[in-house]
C-alpha cells in the first residue's frame, strides 16, 4: 500500500514512526514546510519527502497520481479537509482523516440549534463516494476514532439496549517549563472548545448548549483519578448515532480551570477568530498569531511527564438483562510513548489509530465505500490489532448507579 501522508506535524510524525515497524506501507510524505516532511519521511530510508500546500487540491490529486498512491491520508487541522477530501476523489483514491470539516454555527440560536454540523460537507458528498468504489474514512484519530470503535463494540457485545454513550477523556500530563502549553494543536483546541458542543438525544436529534456546560467529574483509570470535565464540540456526537443505537450520546473534555480561562480570554479579545486583520500593515489571522507564539507540541516530550487516557463511557440493559455500565478506555504513558517511538502521548496517541485502520485496509479486514465513520467497521479486528501493537485497551466495569 502506497499512502501519501499530508502533514508533517507532531501527529504525521508518530504516524510515520509507527508505520515504519508494520512495514505494510510505503509513505510520500507531504507538508508546506518541506524540512518537516523531510523530519517525519527519516523514520525509514524508503521514504519520500515533498513541498505541497494542502490548499491546492489540483497539485493534490497530481502527486497521488504521480507516486500511485492508494489512500491519502489527512493528518493536517481541519482547515484543510475539504481539499484533501476532493483531491483524493478526483485521483481516484481512499481517502483517511482524524478530525472532519468544519463546523459553522446557527446564525440566530447556536447555543440551541445546530448550524453545519462537522463532517456536513464531507457527508453531502457521500454518494460521490460511493459511485467511485473509495473509502472515505474520517474521523480515525482517537477521540473522534478508537472512542468510536469503543462504542460500536460495546453495543455489538457488551449491551442489550445503551442508554448514554459518553466520551470522556482526561489526563494527568504535565509540562515543566511553561506556563501554559498545550499538548494538542491549539488551533484545533480552539475550534472545538468554543464552538457550540453538540449532543444527540433520540427523538431530539442534535442540539447544542453554551461551551463548557454541564461540568461533571468523572474518575479515570490508571491512577489519573477524578478530573472535572466539560461538554466541547466533537465528532463523535455526530458520528455514532448514525451507526450505533443509543438514547444519548455526548463529549466531555477534561479541560481544567486554567486551560478553561485562557481559552475564554482568547474569545474575549477576539484572538480566537481566523479572519485576517491587518497589524503593522502586515494581514494575519489572530488564532495563528496565538498558535505561533505557543510552543510546538510535537517539541513537548521530553518535558512531559504523565498519562492521557481516551475512553467511551456507556450505560444501559447487559446482555444478560441488569444493568450495566462500562468504560472502555486507552491509556497512554508519555515516558513509554517517548521512550518507544520519540513522540509525546497525545500525539502518539492519536497516529497509532489511522494505521491501525490502514493496516486493515490493506490486509481485506476493513472495507468498503463512502463515507463512512469508524463505528461502521466491525471493531473486533481492530481492537485486537491495536493490542497487537504493544498497546492494549481496557474495558473497567463501573457500579451502574448513573453516578460517574
Amino acid at each position: 500500500m502506497r499512502v501519501l501522508l499530508v502533514g508533517a506535524g507532531g501527529v504525521g510524525t508518530a504516524f510515520a514512526r509507527i508505520a515504519a515497524r508494520r512495514g505494510f506501507a510505503d509513505l510520500v510524505v507531504a507538508d508546506y514546510d518541506l524540512a518537516r516532511a523531510q523530519g517525519a519521511a527519516a523514520a525509514e530510508d524508503s521514504y519520500r519527502a515533498v513541498r505541497l500546500d494542502a490548499r491546492d487540491e489540483l497539485a493534490t490529486a497530481a502527486l497521488l497520481t504521480e507516486h500511485s498512491c492508494d489512500v491519502l491520508m489527512n493528518a493536517t487541522d481541519p482547515r484543510f479537509v475539504m481539499p484533501l477530501f476532493r483531491a483524493a476523489l478526483a485521483a481516484g483514491t481512499h481517502y483517511l482523516d482524524m478530525a472532519m470539516s468544519l463546523s459553522h454555527p446557527h446564525p440566530d440560536e447556536p447555543y440551541a440549534k445546530t448550524g453545519v454540523k462537522l463532517g456536513d460537507e464531507q457527508f453531502a458528498m457521500a454518494r460521490e463516494w460511493e459511485r467511485s468504489g473509495r473509502l472515505a474514512l474520517v474521523g480515525i484519530g482517537v477521540e473522534p476514532g478508537l472512542s468510536d470503535v469503543f462504542a460500536r463494540h460495546a453495543a455489538d457485545t457488551l449491551f442489550r439496549e445503551i442508554g448514554e454513550i459518553g466520551v470522556r477523556d482526561g489526563a494527568d500530563l504535565a509540562v515543566t517549563g511553561y506556563d501554559f502549553a498545550p499538548t494538542f494543536s491549539i488551533w484545533t483546541t480552539i475550534e472545538e472548545c468554543l464552538n457550540p458542543p453538540v449532543i444527540w438525544e433520540d427523538g431530539r436529534g442534535w442540539y447544542t448548549t453554551p461551551p463548557f456546560s454541564e461540568p461533571e467529574t468523572f474518575t479515570f483509570p490508571a491512577g489519573i483519578g477524578p478530573v472535572e470535565c466539560v461538554n466541547v464540540e466533537h465528532e463523535e456526537v455526530l458520528l455514532i448515532p448514525r451507526w450505533v443505537r443509543a438514547t444519548r450520546v455526548t463529549f466531555k473534555y477534561g479541560l481544567g480551570a486554567e486551560f478553561i480561562g485562557v481559552l475564554r480570554t482568547l474569545h474575549k479579545l477576539g484572538l480566537d477568530r481566523t479572519e485576517p486583520v491587518s497589524a503593522g500593515g502586515v494581514s494575519v489571522s489572530p488564532r495563528d498569531v496565538v498558535a505561533a507564539c505557543l510552543p510546538d507540541p510535537a517539541t513537548l516530550g521530553d518535558k512531559m511527564t504523565g498519562l492521557t487516557c481516551a475512553g467511551t463511557w456507556v450505560t444501559g440493559t447487559g446482555t444478560n438483562g441488569a444493568p450495566r455500565e462500562v468504560y472502555l478506555h486507552h491509556v497512554v504513558d508519555n515516558a513509554w510513548s517517548m521512550a518507544e517511538y520519540g513522540s509525546q502521548a497525545v500525539v502518539w496517541q492519536t497516529a497509532v489509530n489511522p494505521v491501525v485502520a490502514l493496516e486493515l485496509i490493506d490486509s481485506g479486514a476493513w472495507s468498503g465505500a463512502g463515507v463512512l465513520g469508524p463505528e461502521a467497521l466491525p471493531p473486533g479486528p481492530f481492537l485486537d490489532l491495536l493490542t497487537d501493537y504493544g498497546s492494549p485497551w481496557a474495558c473497567e466495569e463501573r457500579a451502574p448507579t448513573g453516578q460517574h
